[in-house]
């Protein structure tokens, strides 16, 4: 597999349905772990402009939220807690005693359980279940692992922005 010079995987020009959507979201994976490399707590922890609270250790900490969510609990259907249960529940809320490396580490084992759903779904239109609020929103209880996939690609992007600026307030790096 080819990677851009800062090492991110580049998704192949010709696959599968499969192995392409899985190679993009593992881009934008990479991309967010890029965005987080070097720097210090006090970096990670910098809000982007009041009166939003969003941090890069905040969108690491949701985005391993929302792996859990999408793919353990709405595609395979188990039944799992929330990773950072502070605040909503949706990740963003910070922790003095939880640093970047731990979040970084958590998220890893998210991601990981992630790979291991898609690979041994037999097929991408294998269906997950809402639950009755989120069917509600929805309106359907059954998504397709494609969907989920498709979320999850355009999940990071939009947060890959989100960090390109945070990174960009931390320490004045672009790009990428």
């Amino acid at each position: 597999m080819s990677t851009t010079p800062d090492g991110r995987p580049i998704p192949p020009a010709h696959a599968d349905e499969r192995a392409m959507l899985s190679a993009w979201l593992d881009f934008h994976r990479a991309t967010l772990a890029l965005k987080c490399q070097g720097l210090d707590d006090r970096q990670v922890r910098l809000a982007s402009a009041a009166p939003s609270q969003l941090t890069l250790l905040g969108l690491v900490q949701h985005l391993a939220e929302v792996e859990r969510n999408w793919f353990q609990r709405v595609f395979a259907g188990l039944d799992v807690p929330l990773v950072h249960p502070e605040g909503k529940g949706d990740g963003f809320t910070l922790v003095p005693e939880r640093g970047l490396g731990e979040a970084l580490a958590v998220w890893r084992a998210e991601v990981e359980q992630s790979r291991k759903l898609v690979a041994a779904a037999a097929s991408l239109d294998e269906s997950g279940r809402l639950s009755d609020r989120e069917a509600a929103l929805a309106g359907t209880e059954a998504l397709s692992l494609r969907w989920i996939m498709v979320h999850m690609i355009e999940e990071y992007a939009r947060h890959n922005g989100h960090a390109d600026l945070l990174r960009e307030l931390a320490d004045g790096a672009t790009g990428a």
